[in-house]
């Protein structure tokens, strides 16, 4: 959500309900829902797992479910390391096409050894296996790398189960960002703050984070590094700074600034030097997002009388109109492969996440909530990820481009809320 807007949903005051304490560090995902096409999948319960801190296996299971392309075949008691050559046929009788197994084994010097094997029941083919060192401290980071091994081999598309998303909540007066796994396990605190902080936004690169903190009483844009934790200041400019977006080089970001009077959007390098207005109107034009091949800057604009989502080209000028279904559309974010548009739209008073299909301009709503905000791709433009409200809390949802498959990330208590999908590590 882009505070610099008043098109969105909450009003200022309900904006800034949003920051944390460690309880929201830990998740509980709850998948539901049934894709059309799914392969079925054994994953069995990794040797050793029982002992090590982290259940490897069903980090897995939850991985794989969450990604809308497997259907999990009960393994319940089988437990079957690397080396386990699984009884092919009966697992075929049982429907599953595929088996992963593994073992995970203390070493000496407090590292462990995680291994898998990823079976073909179907043709009977080993499809090979991998294994980390790694620390207890990235256990979870290992079974997220097995997901993505599985997902790759047999989809032939990249996994994301490593990648990481930003977020935001709030307990009390105290408001914080985070950092966490792609299924919101492992969060660490990145900011802490008693004002409001919104819009996280990843750099190309993973390294940055950009955001908007309010501890100056307005809104100013920081980029954050998430590995020193050293942030750099963006943009203090007269008025409001607020809704920033990385160009797909890095090179830049384009944001929505008030400096000369109404909301309009800017470009800002990160060598410095004076802003670049790009929009020219006397209407609020707000919450930009590029597209990943620098083509275009999408973002929301009133000119037409209500909220509407248009493109320009980075440097300025004519812009087009892309949405034409429903009168109040706001939040725009390209997928990755730059096929699809996730937006918010409000319907009868109620806001929902749409998608829309660029090239044909079809737009679907996916959601039976009525609260949708912040949706954001994961890397790979299979997913997305938003914020929501269910029986009245906040919550993060994963849902499948088709609605079908959702898992909610919901935290214990209080507001969960702005979230951003990272890239994939580089």
């Amino acid at each position: 959500m882009r505070i610099s807007s008043p098109f969105n949903r909450r009003t200022l005051i309900g904006l800034l309900a949003v920051g944390a304490s460690p309880v929201f560090a830990q998740f509980r995902v709850e998948v539901s829902g049934v894709g059309l096409t799914q392969l079925p999948i054994a994953v069995a319960e990794f040797r050793g797992e029982a002992q090590a801190p982290q259940k490897i296996g069903a980090i897995v299971r939850a991985d794989l479910d969450r990604s809308g392309m497997f259907r999990a075949v009960d393994a319940a008691g089988l437990v079957a390391d690397e080396n386990t050559r699984p009884d092919l046929a009966n697992w075929r009788q049982k429907g599953a096409d595929a088996m992963v197994t593994g073992s995970v084994s203390p070493l000496a010097d407090g590292r462990f050894d995680v291994r898998l094997r990823l079976w073909d029941m179907v043709r009977g083919q080993d499809l090979g296996g991998q294994s980390y060192t790694v620390s207890k401290a990235d256990l979870r980071l290992s079974a997220h790398r097995i997901s993505d091994f599985v997902y790759e081999k047999l989809t032939g598309e990249k996994g994301i189960f490593s990648t990481r998303i930003a977020y935001v909540t709030k307990a009390g007066q105290r408001y914080n960002l985070w950092v966490a796994d792609s299924d919101g396990e492992g969060a660490q605190s990145a900011l802490a703050s008693a004002e409001p902080i919104i819009s996280p936004a990843w750099s190309p690169s993973g390294a940055q984070l950009a955001y908007v903190s309010f501890e100056s009483r307005k809104p100013v844009i920081y980029s954050h590094d998430v590995a020193t934790g050293k942030r750099r200041l963006l943009a203090n400019f007269r008025g409001s700074n607020s809704a920033p977006a990385w160009s797909p080089d890095g090179k830049q970001l384009v944001a929505t600034l008030s400096r000369d009077g109404g909301s309009q959007i800017y470009a800002l390098s990160l060598t410095g030097g004076d802003p670049k207005r790009l929009t020219q109107s006397s209407s609020i034009d707000t919450e930009p997002a590029y597209s990943p091949d620098g083509r275009y800057v999408y973002f929301v604009s009133d000119r037409g009388g209500a909220p509407q989502i248009y493109r320009m080209s980075p440097a300025g000028g004519n812009p087009e109109r892309v949405t034409f279904t429903g009168s109040y559309n706001i939040s725009p974010a390209v997928s990755p492969d730059g096929r699809w548009l996730a937006y918010v739209s409000r319907v009868g008073g109620a806001f929902k996440l749409h998608v829309m299909e660029i090239a044909g301009g079809t737009a679907t709503a996916i959601t039976d909530t009525s609260a949708d905000e912040s949706p954001s791709f994961a890397p790979n433009s299979r997913l997305i990820v938003y914020a929501t409200q269910q029986q009245g809390k906040e919550a993060l949802m994963t849902t499948t481009l088709d609605g079908k498959i959702k898992a909610r990330l919901s935290g214990i208590s209080g507001d969960i809320r702005e979230p951003d999908w990272g890239p994939f590590q580089r």
